[in-house]
């Protein structure tokens, strides 16, 4: 019994942010639920080794990023069906902000989005990136580096160009 108290409280402390993690790494809501539901459910069956873990919460998220990576390669279908609802999520009381990055991290590839959530919106370090993805520090660095500026391509608003408005019109 006292695993499964322990284990209660584990999961209401961090279900919903790694949810929300989750979803900024992926950018669709229901896939996100579904591989942290799955997550958690492996999670609760090793609960044993889980909890010694150094971070319970990075073990449920790496392997729901792993779920969530090992259902999109299914079938080529599911990835474009993928990509058409993410574009019509809506996250409830997000600001206009966070919208616009959820929105720009869909525009760069999965492994530069996958670190630059744990770096920015997590708060992982580089060394602690690499742990969990299973890669080098320089590999980090460098998705992180592009990452950033596929990023701010998304979001830097024209005039920042050096466009002016008027002279497109």
């Amino acid at each position: 019994m006292r695993d499964a108290a322990e284990f209660d409280a584990f999961y209401s402390a961090s279900a919903h942010r790694v949810l929300g993690q989750l979803y900024a790494m992926v950018g669709n809501r229901a896939e996100a639920e579904d591989a942290v539901a799955e997550a958690y459910a492996r999670a609760w069956d090793r609960w044993a080794a889980v909890r010694g873990c150094d971070s319970p919460e990075a073990w449920v998220r790496r392997v729901a990023y792993r779920v969530a990576v090992s259902a999109w390669r299914k079938t080529v279908n599911r990835m474009r069906a993928h990509r058409r609802e993410a574009t019509e999520q809506r996250v409830d009381a997000a600001s206009v902000d966070h919208v616009a990055i959820v929105a720009a991290l869909r525009h760069i590839p999965a492994e530069q989005r996958r670190a630059v959530v744990l770096y920015h919106l997590v708060g992982l370090s580089v060394a602690e990136i690499a742990a969990e993805v299973g890669t080098n520090e320089n590999t980090v660095k460098t998705r992180l580096a592009r990452g950033r500026r596929a990023l701010a391509a998304h979001l830097t608003e024209p005039e920042h160009h050096g466009v002016d408005e008027r002279a497109r019109s």
